[in-house]
């Protein structure tokens, strides 16, 4: 488990019992229409069950979370370790229930996945790309540490619309060096 510096907020794994609030939140064209496809819509109870088993069965660090607000699952955060020779980078994602925005979770939960991530894999590059008119995420990674890198014109399509996603990342601060 994670702590933040939000009280009440943690990171942790998914776990059974969070299958009704998972359906409830993740269920929500709002929640969707920000998110990649593989992020279904509508988000049923047997989506809800997959994921869950999907995150019991992986070995390993933890790279995927539970957004816990007061001992409720209200979104998720995770990580994507890259391969190749991008092995030194991951993509992270995240999403809030809508009754959840505004108040600061989401960041509150990327500095933290951020933090994890830095301290507990050979990284030194976390990215993220976000839609275009997804204005409120921008921020959220922003607040979080995260520089823009670029816009990527016409790079993505979502719910029949072709639009421009936002490159962000986050670089691992590395020592510094005096030399005399």
């Amino acid at each position: 488990m994670i702590r933040t510096t939000t009280e009440g907020l943690t990171l942790r794994r998914w776990r059974a019992a969070d299958l009704d609030a998972l359906v409830r939140y993740a269920n929500n064209r709002n929640v969707w229409i920000n998110l990649k496809d593989r992020f279904p819509h509508p988000y049923t109870e047997a989506e809800a069950r997959a994921w869950i088993a999907h995150c019991d069965a992986r070995t390993g660090e933890t790279t995927t979370f539970a957004i816990d607000w007061q001992g409720e699952a209200v979104g998720g955060v995770g990580l994507e370790p890259m391969a190749d020779v991008y092995r030194l980078t991951a993509t992270v994602g995240y999403w809030l229930g809508e009754p959840f925005w505004g108040r600061g979770f989401a960041t509150q939960a990327l500095r933290a996945l951020s933090a994890y991530a830095f301290s507990t894999f050979d990284l030194h590059r976390l990215e993220a790309a976000v839609f275009g008119w997804n204005l409120a995420s921008a921020r959220v990674l922003e607040k979080a540490g995260y520089s823009l890198e670029g816009r990527l014109r016409r790079s993505v399509i979502k719910d029949g619309r072709i639009a421009d996603s936002l490159l962000y990342a986050r670089l691992r601060e590395l020592p510094t060096v005096v030399v005399r």
